[in-house]
Parts: C-alpha cells; structure tokens; sequence
C-alpha cells in the first residue's frame, strides 16, 4: 500500500476538522519493539500473601513460579515444575544429577491440600482459592493484566489502563482525544491498491473510560474492504454498559452500525475476524467518495453513549459526563 498517499484527519464533539499526524506514523510504529512490561501500581492492604515456609517450599528453582503436580525431583530429592523439567534437559538444576521420572508425591499432597491467593494478588484480586481451582481462576481473572491493544505490531506490553494508556500515546504515537463523539476522515489516492493495514487507532476518554476506534482496510475474500469498530478498555462486564454507533455516507446514501463495544481482551484481529463493526464494501465505499470513483474519501461519524442501568428511571442524555 503506499502509504504517501494516505489522509486521515479528525475532529471530536464540536466536529470541527483537525489534522492528525500522517499516516507514516501509525504504520512505522508497527515495526517497533517493545520489552514485556508489567504495571504492578495498585497497592492490596488486605491481599493475603502466601505463607513463607510452605511458598517456598512449593516455588520451583528455575521459573520461580508455584510447582503444581506433576511435581519431579531428582534422586537427590531437588524438586522442580513438569514445565522446567523439558526446559533443563531431564537435568537438575540443583545438583546436575539426571531426573528421570521420579514425581514427589508428598510434596503434591501438600500443594493439592493447599489455598492460595490468586497470583494477581498484588494487582487487586483478593480471591484465595484450592490449588486446582486457582489455576482455572487465573485464566480469567478481572484483575489479570491487560495486552497492549495496539494493532498492526507484535507489541508485548502488558499492563493495567493507566498504563496502557501512556504507553498508547507515547510509545505508539496514538492520537488521544476527550470527548464522546467523533468525525473521521479517511483519504486513500489508490483504493484499488489494499493490503491489510490498521490506517488509524484513536483513543477516546469520555464517561471516566478510554475507548479505542480502530479504522483499517484487509481483503475479505477476494475483494477489500474496510472496516471500523470500537474496543473499551476494561472487561466484558463493564464493555456492556456503553454502547456505540458509527455512520458513512455520502450521495444520499449512508450506512449506519450500532453496537456494544468489544472488550480489550479481546485481540483485535478476534475483533475483526467476527466482523464485529462498521464494514464497508470497496465498491460502496468508492461510492460514498463521490467524483470518479477513484480516489477512497471516506467520513466516519460516531459516538458513544452509557446505557440506563434502571429502565424505570428518566433516559440518561447522549451526551459526556
């Protein structure tokens, strides 16, 4: 795709037009790298750490997490997780002795007798669990960190929202903006030239929430498309509070998609792979651009609203709080 020849610009609650950085921008940043982080800010007073002696005795030498069984020692008796066994070849990592397939039963008793907080203890969780049910726990636990919703790139931080957040808008160059509603413009010189490409992510802070609108073109089929849609940065069960409408038009024509946003758990290419938004066919797309049908100028308004918890209550107005 080439890119020189792609406008995006932007506006947000009074609608006038703003520019908003090229799209070089956005798509150099595919390229980049990012270390694993983890944000661990939130502070548990009352989170219940595991008890010295018996965590210690249950954390494996190499990976330093839980042993779970299959618990393996060596002849020794140095023990360690089935996971860590692959990774030191059969070897322990203690006393360099072979492995072979000795299991510490004992030591599993002790671990399957055991309740534990959840490994996301630190980062708010205050559950406590048997051993067994911990690991299905954590698998979906609210207060797991979150991945980095970035798409196009292969970015491997993780955090919690305030940290995603900064890590978005300095790391990714993401275009942050206040307000719940939102008028995007879309301009390809060549639409007949799509590969798949996540032109725009903008993130929206309205309702005390952050929201981020995707706007990308793939091939769906043999034929591209583009295709919009919102994702809210926290969990299903909060993502169903808030729902969102998006709109393109043009000749007298438009499209009009109205839906609850997905949640960042989410990938964003689960997001698209469901056709969960916005979708628009090249040739309607063509369409709404007017003139010769040879250049993509696209308009995408929107907006977002909260739903009414109490249905017996007054409506709650379309507007921020």
């Amino acid at each position: 795709m080439d890119i020189d020849s792609i406008e995006c610009v932007s506006s947000v609650d009074g609608l006038e037009e703003e520019e908003i950085p090229h799209l070089d921008n956005h798509l150099n940043n595919n390229h980049h790298q990012f270390p694993t982080k983890i944000r661990n800010n939130v502070g548990v007073p009352n989170a219940t750490a595991p008890a010295t002696s018996v965590h210690e005795l249950l954390e494996c030498p190499v990976c330093t997490n839980s042993m779970y069984p299959p618990i393996h020692q060596c002849h020794n008796g140095h023990t360690l997780c089935s996971t860590c066994k692959a990774r030191v070849h059969n070897r322990c990592p203690t006393c360099r002795q072979e492995l072979g397939d000795i299991r510490c039963l004992a030591l599993e008793k002790v671990a399957e007798s055991l309740e534990l907080p959840c490994k996301f203890y630190n980062l708010g969780c205050p559950e406590i669990f048997p051993y067994y049910s911990k690991l299905k726990h954590e698998t979906v636990c609210n207060f797991r960190p979150y991945n980095c919703p970035y798409a196009g790139s292969e970015c491997s931080i993780v955090g919690d929202i305030p940290f995603l957040v900064t890590h978005l808008r300095d790391d990714h160059k993401v275009d942050m903006h206040t307000g719940c509603t939102f008028n995007h413009r879309y301009v390809k010189s060549n639409p007949r030239e799509v590969e798949n490409a996540t032109w725009m992510l903008t993130v929206f802070h309205c309702f005390g929430q952050y929201f981020c609108l995707h706007f990308e073109a793939f091939q769906l089929g043999a034929a591209p498309v583009y295709m919009a849609f919102l994702r809210f940065m926290g969990d299903e069960n909060e993502a169903r509070n808030y729902t969102y409408s998006l709109e393109v038009g043009g000749n007298g024509r438009k499209l009009i998609w109205e839906g609850t946003p997905r949640s960042i758990r989410d990938s964003h290419r689960k997001v698209r792979d469901n056709h969960d938004g916005l979708i628009i066919q090249r040739n309607m797309a063509l369409f709404f651009s007017g003139g010769d049908r040879k250049e993509l100028k696209l308009r995408v308004t929107g907006r977002i609203w909260k739903e009414q918890q109490n249905p017996d209550a007054a409506p709650i107005p379309n507007i921020c709080s």
